[in-house]
Parts: C-alpha cells; sequence; structure tokens
C-alpha cells in the first residue's frame, strides 16, 4: 500500500521543501553509487501479492477493514479499495530451496487467510482482474479509509485540472467508458516479483527485467475480461497505465514501460523522477537524509512495470532491489512461484552473459514486444534475435526455458525445485492455458456469464492445481 500520510491537505510551502529534499537525497544515493556503499550481499527474493475480497455471490465484498481486523497479521494488509488486500512475503536467499521457502510461506498466509474470510461470510480470489467488478463498484465510496489514498485521488485529478480519465481498450471486444477518480486502479491485482541486485551490476539487471517482460507476461497473463468485456490476455496492463494518468504530456503517465534502456547506473531512474514527475505527495519527513524518505516516497507514486527500490539489510546496509510488476494474481500458489522461477532465471542468465541486455533487442522492440504479450498473451508473434513474427509459446520452450534453466542451476537453485517450477511453465506453454486463456474457452465452452466462469474459477483455486491442469 506504501506510506501513510498524517494529512491529504499540502501547500505550496510543502511542495518546495518536498523538491528541495528530493534533490539532496538523490544527490546522496548517486554519491552511493559512485563511492560502492551499497550492499553486496547474496541474491534475495521476496513477493507481494494483490487479492480480492467476493461474496458468496461471487461480487466484491467492500470489507477489508473486517477481514484485516480478523486476521491480525501485520503482512497483510489494505489496497486501494476496499474489496482489496495485500500479502508481503519475507525475503528469501535466492538459492537451495529459497523458491519452496516462498510457496511454503506464501500458501500459510494464503490457506490462513482463507480460513479467516470463510468465518465472516467471504471468499477471496487470486485473480488479475475481478470478473464480475462493475464500474459503479469503482467509486470513492469504495475507497479503503487512508490519507494517502485520498491525497493521490486528489492530486491526480488537481494536475489533470479535473478532467475525468477516459479508459479506451479495443479487444475482441471496445471498452469506452470515463471516471472521475482512482478506482479503476483497484480493479487491477498483481503478483509482484522483487529481487536484490549485486553491486556494480545493477544496469545489466534492470535491463534484463525490461527483456524478459514479453514472455513473463504472455506466459502468465490472467486478466481477459473488464465490465464483462472480452479485451486484452493481460487487460491489466492498459488498465493500470490509464488509471493514474495525470494528463495529455510527456511523463504524465505514472504507470509505464519507460522509454528508453538504461545506461550507466540505476540511479538514472531516480534522476529522472525528481526531474521529469510532478510531484503528488509533497509529505515532508524530519528525519536523517540517509533514510531517503523523500525519494522513496516519490518512486512509491510511478508505477513503472520494472520498477526500482531501494532498501537496507539487517546491518543498515542500502541495497537496490526491483520490482517486477507485469504478473498478474493467481490463478494459484503454485503457478505464481513458478512464475517467480522463470524471472528469476530468465533475468540472471541474461544479466550475468557476455552479451549486454541492451545489445539482444533495441529498446523500442522490447516494449513492443511487451504491449504484443500482453495483448494476445501465449498467442503473441513477437521480435527475436533479429528475427520477426516469431510465436512466443514456441519461444519460451526453445529459448526462454533453457535461458531460465542456467540462470537457476548458477544461482544453486536446488535441481528439484527447477525442475518442478519451469515444468509448470512448459506445461503451460505446451497446451497453451494459461489464466487468460482457460477463463476465456470457459466463456466459449460453456456459454455462461461472468458470475458463473467466476464461480468456477473458484473452486478450481481452491484445488491448488496449476491452471494448466484445469479442467474447462
Amino acid at each position: 500500500m506504501g506510506e501513510e500520510l498524517k494529512t491529504s491537505n499540502f501547500c505550496n510551502d510543502d511542495f518546495a521543501e518536498f523538491v528541495r529534499r528530493l534533490r539532496a537525497e538523490t544527490d546522496m544515493l548517486q554519491a552511493w553509487e559512485q563511492d560502492d556503499h551499497l550492499s553486496n550481499g547474496p541474491a534475495t527474493a521476496g513477493f507481494e501479492l494483490e487479492a480480492w475480497l467476493v461474496d458468496r455471490e461471487a461480487r466484491p465484498s467492500a470489507q477489508n477493514s473486517d477481514f484485516l481486523a480478523a486476521v491480525d497479521n501485520e503482512v497483510v494488509v489494505p489496497e486501494l479499495s476496499c474489496f482489496n488486500i495485500e500479502f508481503n512475503g519475507d525475503p528469501q536467499q535466492l538459492t537451495g530451496v529459497g523458491l519452496s521457502k516462498l510457496q511454503t510461506e506464501l500458501e500459510d498466509l494464503w490457506r490462513h487467510a482463507v480460513g479467516v474470510a470463510d468465518g465472516i461470510g467471504l471468499r477471496l480470489a487470486m485473480i488479475g482482474i475481478l470478473p464480475t467488478v462493475k464500474g459503479d463498484d469503482l467509486c470513492v465510496a469504495n475507497m479503503s479509509e487512508s490519507n494517502r489514498f485520498k491525497a493521490l485521488n486528489e492530486q491526480v485529478f488537481r494536475l489533470r485540472k479535473g478532467r475525468p480519465i477516459h479508459l479506451k481498450i479495443n479487444g475482441e471486444d471496445t471498452l469506452d467508458s470515463e471516471h472521475m477518480d482512482l478506482m479503476l486502479e483497484a480493479a487491477a491485482t498483481s503478483f509482484q516479483i522483487h529481487l536484490k541486485l549485486p553491486i556494480g551490476r545493477e544496469v545489466d539487471y534492470y535491463n534484463a527485467s525490461k527483456l524478459v517482460s514479453a514472455p513473463l507476461v504472455a506466459v502468465s497473463a490472467n486478466s481477459p475480461y473488464l465490465f464483462g468485456k472480452n479485451l486484452w490476455a493481460e487487460t491489466r496492463i492498459p488498465l493500470f497505465e490509464r488509471a493514474v494518468s495525470v494528463g495529455d504530456w510527456d511523463y504524465a503517465e505514472r504507470v509505464t514501460f519507460g522509454v528508453r534502456y538504461i545506461e550507466n547506473s540505476l540511479s538514472e531512474v531516480f534522476l529522472a523522477n525528481r526531474q521529469l514527475y510532478p510531484i503528488l505527495l509533497p509529505l515532508v519527513r524530519d528525519r536523517v537524509v540517509e533514510k531517503l524518505d523523500h525519494l522513496r516516497l516519490q518512486n512509491g507514486t510511478i508505477w513503472r512495470w520494472n520498477r526500482p527500490l531501494i532498501g537496507w539489510d539487517s546491518d543498515g546496509t542500502p541495497h537496490y532491489r526491483i520490482e517486477q510488476r507485469v504478473v498478474p494474481a493467481g490463478p494459484t500458489v503454485l503457478d505464481s512461484i513458478a512464475n517467480a522461477a522463470l524471472y528469476y532465471g530468465l533475468v540472471t542468465y541474461l544479466a550475468e552473459h557476455e552479451m549486454p541486455p541492451h545489445e539482444r533487442a533495441q529498446f523500442f522492440t522490447t516494449r513492443d514486444n511487451f504491449y504484443e504479450a500482453a495483448k494476445h498473451g501465449l498467442d503473441a508473434r513477437i521480435r527475436w534475435d533479429h528475427v520477426d513474427d516469431l510465436p512466443i509459446d514456441q519461444l519460451i520452450l526453445d529459448v526462454f526455458l533453457p535461458m531460465a534453466e542456467e540462470g537457476l542451476q548458477s544461482l544453486a537453485i536446488d535441481e528439484a525445485d527447477i525442475r518442478r517450477y519451469l515444468g509448470v511453465i512448459e506445461a503451460r506453454c505446451r497446451n497453451k492455458q494459461n489464466g487468460a486463456n482457460w477463463q476465456r474457452s470457459f466463456v466459449k465452452k460453456k456459454r455462461v456469464g461472468m458470475d458463473e466462469m467466476l464461480e468456477a474459477y473458484l473452486l478450481r483455486q481452491e484445488t491448488a492445481l496449476p491452471v494448466h491442469e484445469w479442467p474447462l
């Protein structure tokens, strides 16, 4: 959810002082890079999972305050809407059985949360976009009680000068609607994958993370429907990009794939945050500059699909990590960890390979591949190694999975875990059944609406079988 604020009201002096402190903190981060002051600890993995609360009729239920009080766990927190929650995983060293530990932790969290929800008449849904959510559900009345969310809503529409957000998505159907608040964002839920970066290799890892976004979103797509319309395989991508747009000028899009690779240091991203993006939350803190409060808050209001983060080791040493945001929630815990394994293996292979990531594809090709994969999922055709119109499912099987396997082996990941998680990805590609394809196939075969499809989805989710094994 991000840091809570004491107020949602700001004055001009707040903005001016925030900018002054943001400049000082950005300068400090650049100095840390130059002086090798960042952590060189082992590769570390983590996650955030966003989920939906639904009622017995499979409709979104705006009761996260009741649920959170009942679950009583500091790693389960509210999200923008009252029908969304978020699970935060503990970091695990990315070696040995680290991936299995992530799965066990998430399974335990999920199992307990499902039981708590059932006790108060609710259910949990792990899915990119809830098929039964309606436009009327996405209103300020269903926004979680939070000064942060209230302030974000006010500041975005201040910059938009009160103009509505126009959402138009063309897929098999066309969706065209307007909205006067940020609650569109609440319709998109993600499984966010975290990776702590080795010192001195941040540029290659960040560029590699962008490079692998296309196969990752294609294989994990789980958001084909919004407001009953059949749109992109991963409709969450265009939905979130428009949901917090602040205008019609360059860098007005707060959710973005970016405009280029980085060249010399990861602090280039934070410099762009300072120079190019309007301040949304000018909360001035009085802590020492080394805490980077203002730099981190500004970064938290720019939702890049590949977002760099600053954190601290247990001994207080600062480190960089990447938050890979292209993967939707669900369909199951096993599917989620398999997606993470593919990401960790691929990004490690490409970042550590003798050919730098940015030399494998021009940035505009990497960007176009990403949106093609979001539109068409496992049916996408992309450009790779200077060859056009390659089927992405076959590329994953023939090229990306062997790369991922080698990358995981270089991390000394347990061989049984490598076979298990990458085996899920392989099977998903061979029968071309990710979450998006299952949802569409079920609706087409059964000739049912969104509520019936979601009921069938939730029943299968409860079995914990990976989505490629789900029957229609």
